[in-house]
């Protein structure tokens, strides 16, 4: 496992000014990699070699972990906005995201868990639950800034809050997706019940069957916005990419899991009780190794240029025609990126 991808944007970005320190802009343009289906399909497998299997583990673990957190504190955010219902609403439209074989393992416990949480115990879970739930988020952060190759360079503390933002943020446009989604159910059946000849319009209604689609991507381009280290925010590294191809593997694993335990024969066989357990694992593993390849798709997709960062060090004879920026507050640049000596910018 290597800390940062050689592919990264900025590995890449280095290698790039390097190059245009030592034979010129001309050269440079010449010589640096087009950006082609395959040199885009080479990065993502070298950057998904590297670690991703290992992210994939973590974020399987971590959503088992986050997932009944995260519920609780969606009944924590629904009491206090005098909505108690969406609560239940919440965790039946998350599990009806899941293959059927992993909402019925997880909906008994999860209902169970929200029924014994009221009153205090249900504001000390919630406090619990959005610091666990952070957890998976910066999790994300790591895949992100691997992917870049970006080192760390902001307090923990403010990382974490961060984190937290996102978490209460995902709560509230889940129960306004949720709200979008059943405001379109009752047009669509209305439609039906008084225009039964209108059923052109009630078609067209039924897009809200889009909805689960629609919030998973919009859900996921917010993360990878939010998280993607602030250099590669740029409207020319693109998170759109990523943020499809997730939603596109969630959705296909989703219809396709299920075939492929039955091909199998199940799980019953090796894990007995823990089955159900095994095939959420499963699931958050083959999504979790999704969401990595996603990330590294939007890496891959990434241009820095050859700009250099105020502080490091190239040689040649066209080190005037490097482009300079200042590197992000507490970042620690590296000074020296050739053995030999160079002009500091």
């Amino acid at each position: 496992m290597r800390d940062v991808s050689p592919q990264s944007p900025e590995a890449r970005r280095k290698r790039l000014a390097s190059m245009r320190a030592a034979f010129g802009t001309e050269v440079e343009e010449k010589l640096k990699p087009q950006v082609t289906i395959w040199e885009v399909v080479k990065r993502v497998a070298i950057g998904v070699y590297n670690d991703g299997f290992i992210h994939a583990g973590n974020l399987a673990y971590l959503s088992i972990l986050a997932l009944f957190p995260f519920f609780i504190l969606a009944a924590a955010i629904a009491h206090l906005l005098g909505q108690s219902q969406d609560a239940q609403l919440t965790v039946f439209n998350v599990l009806r995201r899941l293959p059927p074989d992993v909402a019925s393992t997880l909906r008994g416990p999860v209902e169970e868990v929200l029924q014994a949480r009221t009153g205090p115990l249900l504001w000390f879970g919630a406090i619990v639950g959005l610091w666990t739930a952070a957890s998976f988020v910066e999790t994300i952060r790591d895949i992100l800034r691997r992917c870049y190759g970006v080192k760390y360079c902001a307090p923990f503390w403010e990382y974490r809050l961060g984190s937290m933002l996102v978490i209460l943020g995902a709560v509230i446009l889940l129960m306004i997706a949720f709200a979008a989604s059943t405001a379109l159910t009752l047009a669509h059946h209305a439609i039906i019940a008084w225009f039964p000849l209108a059923g052109g319009i009630a078609t067209t209604l039924g897009l809200y069957r889009l909805v689960p689609a629609v919030t998973l991507f919009f859900t996921f381009y917010v993360l990878f916005y939010a998280l993607t280290p602030s250099r590669y925010r740029k409207l020319r590294c693109r998170k759109w990419p990523g943020a499809l191809f997730i939603t596109a593997w969630w959705l296909l694993t989703v219809e396709l899991l299920p075939d492929v335990i039955g091909l199998l024969g199940g799980y019953s066989l090796t894990y007995g009780s823990l089955a159900g357990v095994m095939i959420a694992l499963i699931f958050f593993f083959v999504v979790g190794l999704g969401v990595v390849i996603g990330a590294e798709l939007n890496a891959a997709l990434a241009e820095g240029g050859a700009t250099a960062l105020k502080g490091e060090v190239y040689t040649g004879p066209y080190t005037d025609e490097l482009e300079v920026e200042e590197p992000q507050p507490g970042e620690d640049v590296e000074p020296v990126l050739q053995k030999t000596g160079g002009q500091q910018l």
